[in-house]
């Protein structure tokens, strides 16, 4: 997959991982916290044995948006912390 499509499934998938959590940010933050979600999201998936992001697709979307909703819990616990 190209970096434009990195982008688009990255924009998407932080934006809709940040609807379920309630988590307002910025176009950039979301195009950001969607591309790390599909790397941890492929990741993980890759570990229980399935497929992760394989292109421009619904179940690469569904795996970027999994991985970005573990992002953003995994920064609300370190923003919490003194």
């Amino acid at each position: 997959m190209n970096i434009l499509g990195w982008i688009i499934l990255g924009g998407l998938a932080g934006w809709i991982a940040s609807l379920l959590m309630h988590e307002r940010q910025g176009c950039l933050a979301n195009i950001i916290v969607g591309i790390l979600g599909g790397v941890i999201g492929g990741l993980l998936f890759s570990l229980i044995g399935g497929v992760g992001v394989t292109g421009l697709n619904l179940w690469s979307l569904f795996v970027a948006v999994m991985g970005s909703i573990i992002f953003i819990v995994i920064l609300r616990y370190l923003r919490r912390r003194p």
